[in-house]
């Protein structure tokens, strides 16, 4: 968000009449994207604006409350500050206030429209009571029946709480002259800062015209305020909803007692002489930005998601979304150094001649502000298109950018990437923002040294894996197949699920599925050793069981101390019998014509790997035309704690309701059943055989 403004709308309202009703003093809504697994901001109220900039879009998959209520579709509860540390503690670095929180998923049916987060409060019940839980399943309700079917809003809706009452006419002269009268002076803020109203008496005290301070942040235009601790507990009694206070010295050694009472719609500021003593406070020049709690705080946070960052698409999107608001930036580029040159990672604001115009530069000849970071190890800040111009003559034109931070990205002595901060407009930097970006910029070169690693490993996987699974199946006149392979979402992408279909002959087709232990190369290679062992026995014209024997001997004889578990079938066409042979390996399930649907039990068998001596059993059933043959592996079905034999029957139950038709849409509403594309512990293979009566 870059404005912020006063709205009224349907949405709106019902979100105050949430907070009414529930008790909460702040509340804010999310909308689920309509074509990316993001949460976007859609209404808020009772916070200031400006708080939200970094948490306008949430990935749902963030380890944060309205992520989790979202992405769970639960009840996300914390009493207050010590137990938001302990279950989300990037949020609470981020927000180090007194307060209770709620988030719930906003549904309609069974589809997520997104999520309402509530805030009551310091010294909330450890609980919420009953009562308060019942408004909010009421509030959920009546909330996701107002957000659109996909995510459209184009700006968040900013709802001002009412105020406690309508002044009557002559009252305000009335209410002016009560101030007026108290002793020291008292001036009001909106919450997102601003000085709303001001006695001559706080005027004086703060020793500026009243021309110059309505309508201005104090921390803005009185340098003496402009220490982080203002900012501070103005956002501390607004989140928590409690009075606090502080003293500041006006110089020379003027000392000021501050104290804060906050509601909804702001804070009322009464402000007396103190003989309190302290140290010096050393002014900021008025020509400077200084370091602001908020942007101290999104550091944090972005330290904390860092160490959390997995991928280097993870590490920029956290850098655009945390640094880019928080230091009031309208671009950033980041850049990676591969092979000598510059390579773009990450860009937000920036126009596509101008990231184009760099991309590839190399680090040894251009001459651009991010080179000349790299190649001196040296940050770079320039306050002005003019002093930009005057070292990179056109840049600030090709841009757009008048001043600019560029950091360089140093691991070790080496240079890994450079990140740039663009803004539009002239900007000065506070010596401590810029130790502050400086030190940013190490915790970011970590991060993305790290991240870069990991994808090149990912890729490395991901081609090795793609290289053992067969890149097509055959097609077999009568038979229609999906075959589906979804690697584990935790450690490397690579795993020893495997699949196949062998064609025989005319009317003879064999499918195999297995899953070798483990998660690594040495996984992989075990795993394209068997699909290769069974591929050439079954072509050979061994039977199911004796296919399982000869290659149980194969990888026994190899000893790679690992084991396999395998399921063989050859399929008759022309007799529409199916024989089975299995190794260790879970039930297949069919699917009869006529929708009902068994988990096929058979003998399990041994292991391949465990004994060259093991002996296996093959079974034959019926597999008329249009029924389902389904083989998969443990990753589909296995939850921790939960009943494996109950898991095999949910999944029954679900190729039962799966509309019956393409094998490949009834596999598609399958996975999306089981919730095969969220978290993944395991693999996950899949493998659907339905004869169509065809020879």
């Amino acid at each position: 968000m870059t404005t912020h403004g006063a709205d009224d709308s349907p949405l709106g309202r019902a979100l105050l009449r949430s907070m009414r009703e529930t008790g909460a003093s702040a509340g804010i809504v999310y909308e689920l994207a309509a074509d990316e697994p993001v949460l976007r901001l859609a209404a808020m109220s009772g916070l200031p604006p400006p708080m939200l900039d970094p948490w306008t879009r949430i990935a749902l998959a963030a380890p944060i409350p309205v992520a989790v209520a979202a992405r769970c579709g639960r009840l996300v509860w914390a009493a207050g500050q010590p137990q938001l540390a302990r279950d989300f503690p990037r949020t609470a670095v981020a927000l180090p206030y007194d307060f209770a929180l709620g988030a719930a998923p906003l549904n309609d049916g069974p589809v997520c429209r997104g999520a309402v987060v509530l805030l009551w409060p310091a010294g909330h019940a450890p609980e919420l009571s009953g009562a308060e839980r019942t408004a909010l399943d009421t509030a959920c309700r009546r909330l996701a029946g107002l957000l659109p079917a996909r995510g459209t809003a184009d700006r968040p809706v900013v709802q001002l709480p009412p105020p406690a009452r309508t002044a009557v006419p002559g009252e305000a002269q009335d209410a002016v002259d009560f101030a007026e009268r108290l002793p020291g002076g008292c001036f009001a803020l909106d919450l997102e800062g601003r000085i709303t109203l001001l006695t001559s008496g706080a005027a004086e005290l703060l020793g500026a015209p009243e021309s110059r301070l309505l309508g201005a942040r104090p921390w803005d235009v009185l340098p003496w305020l402009a220490d982080p601790v203002f900012e501070d507990r103005c956002r501390a009694a607004v989140i928590s909803r409690r009075p606090t206070s502080f003293n500041a010295c006006r110089p020379p050694h003027q000392w000021l007692a501050f104290r804060l009472f906050p509601d909804g719609r702001g804070v009322s500021v009464w402000i007396r002489a103190t003989d309190r003593e302290g140290g010096p406070v050393v002014p900021y020049p008025t020509d400077v930005v200084p370091l602001r709690a908020a942007q101290m705080y999104h550091v944090l946070h972005l330290a904390a998601g860092l160490t959390e960052a997995v991928t280097v698409h993870d590490v920029t999107e956290l850098f655009a979304e945390q640094i880019v608001p928080a230091f009031g930036a309208q671009g950033m580029l980041m850049y990676v150094a591969e092979a000598g040159r510059l390579r773009t990672v990450g860009q937000r604001g920036y126009p596509p001649e101008a990231v184009e115009a760099y991309e590839g530069s190399p680090l040894r000849t251009a001459n651009s502000p991010t080179v000349r970071a790299l190649a001196t190890g040296e940050p770079g800040f320039f306050t002005s298109a003019e002093e930009t111009d005057r070292q990179f003559p056109g840049l600030a034109e090709l841009t757009g950018m008048a001043a600019r931070a560029v950091l360089p990205l140093i691991v070790s002595g080496r240079p890994v990437g450079c990140c740039v901060l663009g803004y539009t407009h002239s900007r000065t930097f506070s010596p401590d923002e810029r130790q502050v970006l400086t030190s940013l910029a190490g915790l970011i070169a970590q991060a993305l040294d790290r991240a870069s690693l990991y994808d090149t490993k990912q890729q490395l996987a991901h081609d090795l894996q793609a290289g053992l699974l067969p890149r097509s199946l055959p097609e077999v006149p009568g038979l229609s197949v999906a075959a589906r392979y979804l690697p584990s979402t935790r450690g490397m992408d690579i795993g020893g699920d495997f699949y196949d279909l062998i064609r025989l002959d005319a009317h003879r087709v064999a499918a195999v599925i297995g899953d070798v232990q483990g998660h690594n190369a040495a996984a992989a290679a075990l795993m394209g050793q068997a699909r290769t062992a069974v591929h050439a026995h079954a072509t050979a014209g061994a039977a199911p069981d004796e296919v399982l024997a000869r290659t149980n001997r194969l990888l026994t004889d190899l000893d790679p101390d690992l084991f396999t578990s395998c399921l063989y079938v050859l399929i008759d066409l022309r007799t529409h019998e199916a024989c089975l042979a299995g190794a260790g390996h879970l039930p297949p399930i069919l699917r009869h014509p006529d929708g009902r649907t068994g988990v096929l039990r058979m003998p399990p068998g041994l292991l391949l790997g465990v004994s060259p001596d093991a002996r296996y059993h093959a079974t034959t059933i019926p597999l008329p035309p249009q029924a389902v043959l389904a083989l998969y592996t443990d990753g589909l079905v296995e939850r921790p704690g939960a009943d494996l034999d109950r898991c095999i029957a949910e999944l029954a139950a679900d190729l039962a309701d799966a509309p019956y038709g393409d094998p490949d849409k009834v596999a598609d509403t399958v996975l999306r059943r089981r919730g095969a594309h969220e978290e993944r512990l395991d693999d996950i293979a899949l493998l659907l055989l339905a004869p169509s009566g065809g020879d």
